[in-house]
């Protein structure tokens, strides 16, 4: 039967006889025709050289016995005196040493040529689809564009033209902005939300406005990988205006790449599964479960009875059924959970939907990186190959082969703990989200908090996260109160505040009491960096237990002023 497909999955059509790179070498010889007349003069002195010399190296192979007889002709030569010319001493016989090194280049030539020929092959004709510029250009190690902030922006769009039965094949269902400190050695990802509700700026099919998944395809014109790359430039300015970031690079995958990703990283993954919402009785809470790819189980099938399908998804008969905590994931179940979103019932643990799908996204990127490095997969020949065989025709991206030797660095360089996923849904320190769901012309779409088209919070609250000061990034709220019983030095002391990044909540008046200078109260825990700062700004030390004061606001701490000291005039 063919199998239902979701309109929400992710991962521009391709050609699929598309073939990578070209004819090695120009163009292939026709078969030589015939000569009657006798062969020229040089190709007498080639003959002649031939028997002198012995038979040449075909591009066919070099056997052992013709190693042998080249390494033992090395031999002959090098032992054998040169003839003295007139007027000249002979020269004495070159070094043993000198033979052993003249050998050892010679062999190691034969296994470059031998083994490393069909790789660097493969490297070459898959390359030119992956990375931009000469295949050589890879023994650089030029570092990535940066923005004003020292920050490498990449946009990751995910399609699914490679999947025959997929509708729509061309839309990004998957999208996601990775930043990269290469300095400082941290990463953020941000998810964008593929119902985003967003002006094109021109005439797509949608209209003239529509959900960002659309514009990728829009800008697509043509075909081959000059035209691929030409829209991931186009779409990623686009996001960047909307982000209010520097996007300076795009790639482009399909579930083909996810699949082989994992594969050669050993063929499974750990991702750590933390479900939302509630789960029926009996269900671990932090589970999830997607019955919308129960068809892999052959759900729907008449031919397959109720046992077959618990025996080919175990124990339930749900293709993604997986309980709180760690998970080990095969390449097949990692596409798919990647595109859960629990459209269809039963399903548990994806409340959020979309925004769910898009967290677990980003925890699969963070476990393939992961294993990648663990499992030493740069360096292993087998797996490079295998990734480059599947990379040629699935993924495109605008980095130059200059710059991949950089790329390779800073994945095994950034630590897990130093990749943060930015929300767009989760207000950070109460503060409110600043994304929503709403309704456009009938269809359920997301937009900023702000309003339809008011991208002012979003990129602000981007720029606080990815900021290097620990002030800006928590943005932690603090209430000011007055117990000086002086007027206005609450608010003077808020203005100073806010002048250097500090977030104030709320000013008010202290209840009456004998107040230390400054007075210090954290609540909750975290925020260590805003903390870090008061204390060395008023020279104090946080007072433990609960402040004098009922907060009925967001703060993460209330500050108290109390009596401030006079100053005397010698006048």
């Amino acid at each position: 039967m063919a199998r239902p497909t979701s309109s929400m999955e992710g991962f521009i059509n391709r050609p699929t006889d598309r073939k990578v790179g070209g004819v090695i070498g120009g163009q292939q010889l026709q078969s030589q025709k015939k000569q009657d007349t006798p062969p020229p003069k040089e190709e007498k002195k080639e003959e002649k050289r031939e028997k002198q010399e012995g038979p040449r190296l075909s591009r066919a192979g070099i056997s052992r016995d013709e190693i042998n007889a080249s390494l033992t002709g090395i031999d002959d030569l090098e032992t054998e005196p040169e003839q003295p010319k007139k007027g000249r001493k002979p020269h004495a016989p070159k070094s043993k040493k000198r033979k052993w090194i003249v050998r050892i280049i010679l062999l190691i030539l034969v296994i470059f040529l031998g083994i490393g020929g069909y790789f660097a092959y493969k490297t070459i004709t898959a390359s030119g689809n992956v990375l931009k510029g000469s295949i050589f250009d890879v023994f650089q190690n030029q570092p990535l564009k940066q923005d004003d902030n020292g920050r490498s922006n990449i946009l990751v769009l995910g399609t699914s033209e490679d999947d025959p039965g997929h509708q729509a094949g061309n839309l990004t269902d998957s999208m996601m902005i990775m930043s990269i400190d290469q300095n400082k050695k941290n990463a953020f990802l941000i998810s964008i939300p593929r119902d985003l509700y967003v002006k094109y700026g021109q005439a797509c099919d949608s209209g003239y406005a529509g959900k960002i998944n659309v514009y990728y395809s829009c800008v697509h014109s043509g075909s081959g990988v000059d035209a691929d790359r030409n829209a991931l430039t186009k779409t990623a300015s686009f996001v960047g205006d909307i982000f209010g970031l520097d996007v300076q690079y795009g790639v482009n995958v399909n579930y083909t790449v996810m699949r082989e990703m994992v594969n050669a990283v050993g063929g499974s993954i750990t991702v750590n599964i933390e479900g939302d919402g509630d789960v029926p009785a009996g269900v671990k809470a932090g589970s999830v479960m997607d019955s919308n790819f129960d068809w892999k189980c052959g759900v729907g099938d008449r031919k397959v009875t109720h046992a077959q399908v618990l025996a080919r998804c175990p124990p339930s008969g749900h293709f993604i059924d997986y309980g709180p905590g760690p998970q080990v994931l095969d390449a097949e179940h990692a596409l798919y959970l990647a595109q859960a979103r629990g459209d269809s019932a039963p399903t548990w643990g994806l409340a959020q939907s979309n925004f769910d799908r898009e967290k677990n996204q980003q925890k699969i990127i963070k476990a393939l990186r992961e294993k990648a490095v663990t499992a030493g997969v740069l360096s292993d020949f087998g797996k490079v190959s295998s990734i480059i065989d599947a990379l040629g025709n699935n993924l495109r991206t605008t980095f130059e082969t200059k710059e991949f030797h950089t790329l390779v660095s800073l994945a095994q360089d950034i630590k897990d703990n130093d990749i943060q996923s930015i929300s767009l849904i989760d207000g950070v320190n109460g503060a409110k989200p600043v994304m929503t769901t709403g309704n456009v012309d009938g269809q359920s779409v997301v937009e900023p908090a702000a309003g339809t088209y008011d991208y002012s919070d979003l990129q602000l609250a981007i720029q606080q996260r990815m900021s290097s000061d620990p002030v800006i990034r928590e943005a932690a709220p603090i209430a000011i109160y007055n117990g000086s019983g002086v007027a206005g030095v609450a608010q003077t002391e808020s203005g100073k505040l806010k002048a250097d990044k500090f977030v104030v909540d709320s000013v008010g008046n202290a209840p009456k009491g004998d107040y230390a200078q400054y007075v210090l109260y954290q609540i909750g825990d975290g925020n260590a960096g805003t903390l870090a700062k008061l204390q060395q700004r008023y020279n104090i030390k946080v007072t433990p237990g609960a402040p004098p004061i009922i907060v009925d606001s967001t703060a993460k701490f209330v500050l108290i002023i109390g009596v401030q000291p006079t100053t005397t005039s010698n006048n």
